[in-house]
């Protein structure tokens, strides 16, 4: 199941109070009487899978930003060998 974490819960996985607020009276005690504790479980299972979704989602998201980060960091380096050493050339060559 593929929701996003923005995106409202489906109803299998709604919470307790959420189910109990959507029968009429008569059926929420009933209700209250046969809830399940796994039901609750499975909120919070969802809840979890949603953040690890999320969380690896933003990991992948840094690991491209620093692989972006260090080809432009190499290219500063390399930019800067290049420039030192045409001042030290040049230096070097205007002393003699």
């Amino acid at each position: 199941m593929s929701l996003s974490p923005d995106s409202p819960l489906p109803s299998h996985y709604r919470s307790k109070q959420e189910f109990l607020a959507s029968l009429s009276p008569w059926r929420r005690q009933l209700a209250n009487l046969n809830w399940h504790p796994t039901v609750d479980m499975k909120v919070q299972s969802y809840a979890l899978e949603q953040s690890t979704k999320q969380l690896r989602n933003e990991t992948e998201q840094l690991k491209k930003e620093n692989a972006r980060l260090a080809a432009i960091n190499s290219r500063l380096d390399r930019f800067e060998q290049e420039h030192f050493s045409s001042l030290n050339q040049a230096l070097s060559t205007g002393d003699s």
